[in-house]
């Protein structure tokens, strides 16, 4: 199993920090160790989320290195499967998947079985990383089921961590991997960056258990060996083969966050017209609204300025979607208004968007569209508080739930809640914690450590 020769290798099974209270590492930390270490390609599969992967894409853009989207689903039947993009088309079909198995439990938490795996995931590849105490015919009765749902696009995972039966359990996933055809491959569960994050990984899983570090006992990892490891540690441990397998999946995982592009309704168009021109038509309908008398002659260039690259940058589907919802409020008496960079467009306004005039102020509409951007603008609109949500259920009436989603911010942990929790698991008395919160000065700029 020694080989002196630092083969290739990239790392398949990774969470960050978006693994709440899981990993103990940001997304970009991740992408840049990754690098350092000379990986082929990082994966960031956090647990049922993609919520890491803008992060990590930035990094690993201005690197030039390459990244692997994926996710990991813990099934109700005590499996481990980590499912990774290959395309555009894979990248559809995990959404849905997360967004299935979110929906079938309660906020915070999924719920996913083995029937959501068994179609509609043909642009996924698949790592089945079974449980150490699994016995061979448990394994091989599982790999046969993850065959019939990943046929060609699946593999066994071994993650070898130092425990005492690492190599006990190779032999076996060998055996199962003579029996089925399905190759073995190497991978790391990766929590964090490096060795010395451990502490901090200890904490948080205390924090996710609701009881203090000493109490934690076999919850919490034994070494820190879930860190990035160099890659002549990995010739070590893992044969040549499994660590070549790393290779080869990566090449087969040619997406990036760079090839998505807005797709946006048809139902936003009438039969008979094209998205340009009924936008045109609802603008020269405001107009004639705006301006009983006729538009200044300022109002006219100024919209065929804007039509013009609205239409140059194909834009016009995403003006008419947000004049639809415009148009319901307004048709249902609910108080609304655009704001923002918005306000200095006069299409927003013969679209009824926003009520900035144009024939009396000075637009500068290339603070709200510009060429250089090459991403659509970002039209604000308050609705009132009491009855957005009839906003809301028109566009799930409209769109249907499979196709519309409320965004969410994640919410961070500010100073104090931190030390809260950290004090809190560490043993410390809730005076102590208090004291400590109050007192806190920074004076080293919050740099991260490392």
């Amino acid at each position: 199993m020694l080989d002196q020769k630092d083969h290739e290798y990239a790392e398949l099974h990774c969470v960050t920090n978006f693994s709440f209270l899981r990993g103990a590492s940001h997304p970009e930390e991740l992408v840049i160790r990754a690098d350092e270490l000379g990986y082929a390609a990082l994966a960031i599969t956090d647990e049922c989320s993609l919520a890491g992967v803008v992060r990590a894409h930035r990094e690993a853009k201005s690197r030039e290195f390459k990244l692997i989207i994926g996710s990991e689903f813990l099934l109700k039947e005590g499996l481990k499967l980590v499912l990774l993009v290959q395309n555009e088309q894979g990248y559809s079909e995990l959404c849905e998947l997360i967004t299935t198995a979110r929906r079938q439990a309660n906020k915070g938490a999924y719920f996913i079985q083995k029937s959501d795996f068994e179609c509609g995931l043909e642009h996924c590849l698949c790592l089945f990383i079974p449980m150490e105490e699994m016995a061979f015919v448990e394994v091989l009765s599982e790999v046969e089921w993850v065959q019939r749902c990943f046929p060609g696009r699946s593999w066994l995972s071994i993650e070898l961590l130092h425990y005492y039966t690492g190599t006990a359990f190779l032999q076996t996933l060998v055996e199962v991997s003579r029996n089925t055809g399905l190759q073995v491959v190497a991978s790391g569960d990766v929590h964090m960056h490096v060795r010395s994050r451990k502490v901090l990984l200890d904490v948080l899983t205390a924090i996710r258990l609701n009881r203090p570090v000493a109490r934690a006992g076999f919850a919490l990892y034994p070494n820190a060996e879930r860190h990035l490891r160099k890659r002549n540690e990995l010739s070590y441990i893992y044969p040549p083969a499994l660590l070549e397998q790393t290779i080869e999946i990566t090449k087969r995982c040619q997406f990036s966050l760079d090839s998505l592009r807005y797709q946006y309704p048809e139902e936003i168009v009438p039969e008979s017209q094209t998205a340009t021109s009924w936008l045109r038509t609802l603008i020269n309908q405001g107009i004639a609204d705006r301006w009983p008398l006729g538009a200044p002659e300022k109002v006219r260039i100024l919209v065929e300025h804007e039509l013009q690259l609205i239409e140059e940058l194909n834009y016009e589907a995403y003006f008419l979607t947000v004049y639809d919802l415009v148009k319901f409020a307004r048709s249902r008496g609910i108080l609304c208004q655009g704001r923002g960079s918005a306000a200095n467009s006069a299409v927003c306004y013969c679209l009824g968007v926003t009520e900035v005039d144009p024939s009396r102020m000075e637009m500068l509409f290339e603070r709200f569209i510009s060429r250089e951007r090459d991403e659509p603008p970002d039209i604000d609109i308050d609705f009132e508080h009491e009855r957005r949500e009839e906003v809301i259920q028109y566009i799930y009436r409209k769109y249907g739930r499979h196709r519309a989603a409320l965004a969410a911010t994640v919410v961070t942990y500010q100073t104090r809640s931190a030390i809260h929790d950290v004090g809190k698991t560490l043993g410390f008395s809730t005076g102590q914690v208090n004291h400590i919160a109050k007192s806190l000065a920074w004076w080293d700029g919050r740099k991260m450590l490392p």
